[in-house]
């Protein structure tokens, strides 16, 4: 996991600190905002759901680790897929920080529970958005890059289009390296 810790002095403090947690690896990581004085934390990201050796759907652990994991086949193409809506979601968050602490503040000058309320809320919610959508790029990724290939949804059409990448040539030069004319086919030049 990873994590930056914003401290504004200026506010409240259960206001005025936010917790910037990502579960994974920092690139290919979500940082999602937790309010300092949050009094839960969403269920995907509660110890007892899941653990290094049980598996949990709900997990916000093994989302993330879903996505990473998968992007290990392919990096170099799949991280921008990631980085996409790593983007729009911390994007997303950031930009909704000045509302979220007017409103908290506001409500906390008046009654200190309702604006732990609805740190908590929006900290709760805004987990649960990340880890959902999360799963969501997860399944996105599997289809696009299943078996080696790419698959590109074409507007009006059932079917994708379909490429096929193949290797980079340090892969096809390890391979000759390596097994020498095991493989080479007879009246042939390359590949």
């Amino acid at each position: 996991f990873a994590f930056v810790a914003q401290a504004r002095s200026w506010l409240p403090n259960p206001i005025g600190g936010i917790f910037w947690f990502g579960v994974d690896d920092t690139y290919s990581n979500c940082y999602t905002p937790i309010y300092c004085g949050t009094t839960k934390v969403p269920e995907s990201y509660a110890v007892g759901n899941g653990d290094m050796m049980t598996y949990s759907e709900t997990s916000a652990f093994w989302t993330f680790n879903e996505v990473s994991n998968f992007a290990y086949t392919r990096y170099n193409v799949i991280i921008k897929d990631i980085q996409a809506v790593q983007s729009e979601l911390e994007n997303k968050y950031f930009n909704n920080v000045a509302n979220i602490d007017k409103e908290a503040v506001e409500l906390y000058k008046k009654d200190v529970k309702a604006g732990l309320e609805y740190i908590t809320n929006y900290s709760v919610n805004t987990g649960n958005e990340t880890v959902k959508r999360w799963r969501q790029l997860y399944k996105d990724l599997f289809v696009k890059y299943m078996d080696g290939n790419i698959k590109t949804k074409v507007p009006g059409q059932r079917n994708p289009k379909v490429s096929q990448p193949g290797y980079g040539e340090d892969w096809y030069k390890r391979i000759v390296k390596e097994t020498g004319d095991k493989f080479k086919v007879v009246g042939s030049s390359g590949h």
